[in-house]
């Protein structure tokens, strides 16, 4: 990083899940979470100005805002809605919109897709 201006700058993430269980929920957004700070250098919450997360409609058993609790993220402000039910879409997915302070370009920014999401965004994989 250089020595510039801190800049808000958004990181999307997305993952699946195989059943509405609060475990498997948690667990695939606590993974993802953790790959997306990583990628993108993020070590310190502070950093974090929000983030926001959806979820289709046919998972519903826990918040998965619950995930970001869990690794520490007690004063980082988390948000869940579900997403608009479009037909054909995804199924079981969560969608993360991470925003953080960074001296990073939002072309340097690494957007993580996981699971059976990969297909959401098959021009961002080949960085994962």
């Amino acid at each position: 990083m250089n020595d510039g201006p801190y800049w808000v700058r958004g990181v999307r993430g997305a993952t699946t899940v195989t059943a509405d269980r609060p475990e498997l929920i948690l667990e695939a957004t606590r993974e993802l979470l953790e790959a997306m700070l990583a990628a993108n250098g993020v070590d310190d919450f502070d950093r974090i100005a929000a983030i926001f997360f959806t979820t289709t409609p046919d998972l519903s058993s826990t918040f998965p805002a619950e995930a970001a609790r869990e690794l520490g993220m007690s004063m980082v402000p988390l948000l869940c809605n579900q997403e608009i039910p479009v037909p054909g879409r995804l199924p079981r997915c969560i969608r993360v919109m991470m925003q953080v302070h960074t001296r990073r370009s939002q072309r340097e920014m690494v957007h993580v897709y996981l699971r059976e999401a990969r297909t959401l965004r098959p021009d961002l994989t080949s960085a994962q």
